[in-house]
């Protein structure tokens, strides 16, 4: 199997690269599915979306065998869609990384503008801890003061 055309940022450690823990053989959707944390029916789903770099490798018996690259990509993937990244920007991304090195700008500006919504939507979640901290703090001193009950506080 021909491998995805890749850079030296897509193959660092903890990114791409990640000792093996498996033989040649690669890795079994099982131990694929414990070493990224996903499901095997999650696996096989981002392999479906064409979220991967690569179609995985089959076993003579059709099993899937993930390689470490694939286990790496397959984590980067998992970072990405818990930030938030749509589906259709991570397949937009995983097509750029197999179109090869003359794509990193399209890459950069991709990632860029995702930093940004990432850090829009931390300083959002940060004003909405400030006003739950807020509310604790109330109630902390309610308590220490042993306020009188009342009726319904929000």
């Amino acid at each position: 199997m021909a491998t995805a055309p890749t850079t030296t940022a897509d193959t660092q450690d903890g990114v791409l690269g990640r000792p093996a823990i498996a033989g040649a053989g690669g890795h079994s959707i099982a131990d694929a599915a414990r070493e990224t944390g996903l499901t095997p029916d999650a696996l096989r789903y981002y392999e479906r979306e064409g979220l991967l770099l690569q179609p995985v490798d089959r076993a003579s018996s059709s099993h899937r065998r993930y390689s470490d690259v694939d286990l790496g990509w397959i984590r980067l993937v998992t970072k990405l869609r818990g930030t938030g990244m749509p589906i259709r920007s991570v397949r937009e991304y995983a097509a750029l990384v197999r179109a090869g090195e003359h794509t990193e700008p399209a890459r950069l500006q991709l990632l860029e503008e995702h930093r940004e919504r990432v850090l829009g939507q931390l300083d959002e979640t940060r004003r909405n801890l400030e006003a739950i901290e807020h509310k604790i703090g109330i109630y902390r001193e309610r308590a220490r003061e042993g306020a009188p009950e009342r009726s319904v506080t929000p």
